[in-house]
């Protein structure tokens, strides 16, 4: 009640006004049924935005740290990630990240709408980063389409550190669902679930005409902050080339998302 109140009452119009969101594939998002929509992740506005323009209520996997601050804005926060339908989603990799997967799966299992970042966090720079196979697990055992959406904009109206908001038009575009029905069987196959997730990320690129870096974005940011003198990648053995021609590797299946 309260997502539909905030969205068709409150904060839906207040937004729409100020930000005049465009949206190109909206008819992309099935009427009914159960599907992954995947998108770039440039700003926290993302989950505000996103669901605005969907007619359906969109559940996210959103880091658990958003569930968990202290004092009145971490509380305030908390509040309403729970009140809009997110969900925590623990990016410390193994049993955690998969038990947050879990309560991912029971929103597709039961018909629902599931919001994944790929990237696992927000760009720190505009560019699309690499995703993680946690989309490909969930797609692939759910046996659900993905809807790719690619955010404009919304890294201009909210940069990251910056509380309150430029007033300025954003814009998303949402593309075709992509089918990995013929890839059901292998849900499991590391090898599968990587090319799955490029082929999701390439979508993404060609939607949101980002420049593409074969990096994990949160592994860019470690770096920034002076945290990791070199990146990491999945194995030693990972040295994907790219998008342009995606190629299946291995990966370290650490099913993070959001």
């Amino acid at each position: 009640m309260f997502y539909w109140v905030m969205k068709r009452i409150f904060l839906g119009p207040v937004l729409r006004l100020l930000f005049r969101p465009w949206v190109k594939g909206l008819d992309n998002v099935p009427a009914e049924g159960a599907a992954i929509i995947a998108s770039n992740h440039l700003s926290f506005s993302d989950s505000i935005f996103m669901p605005l323009m969907v007619p359906r209520p969109v559940i996210f996997l959103a880091k658990s740290e958003y569930f968990t601050g202290t004092g009145l804005k971490g509380r305030l926060t908390a509040l309403f990630f729970r009140l809009t339908n997110q969900l925590p989603m623990d990016r410390s990799g193994g049993a955690a990240s998969a038990v947050s997967l879990n309560a991912g799966m029971d929103v597709l299992t039961g018909g629902g709408l599931l919001g994944i970042y790929p990237e696992g966090t927000r760009s720190p720079d505009a560019r699309l980063y690499r995703g993680k196979v946690g989309v490909a697990r969930l797609a692939l055992q759910a046996g659900v389409p993905v809807i790719p959406v690619a955010m404009i904009g919304t890294d201009k109206v909210q940069p990251i550190g910056k509380r309150l908001p430029n007033i300025r038009r954003i814009g998303m575009i949402f593309g075709e669902p992509l089918d990995f029905s013929q890839y059901r069987e292998q849900a499991e196959d590391r090898v599968v679930q990587r090319k799955v997730t490029d082929e999701i990320m390439f979508e993404l690129m060609r939607l949101s005409g980002q420049e593409y870096v074969d990096e994990y974005a949160a592994v860019v940011k470690l770096r920034l902050a002076g945290k990791q003198d070199k990146p990491a990648t999945d194995t030693a053995a990972d040295t994907s080339g790219g998008l342009a021609a995606p190629e299946p590797q291995d990966d370290d299946g650490t099913p993070a998302a959001g």
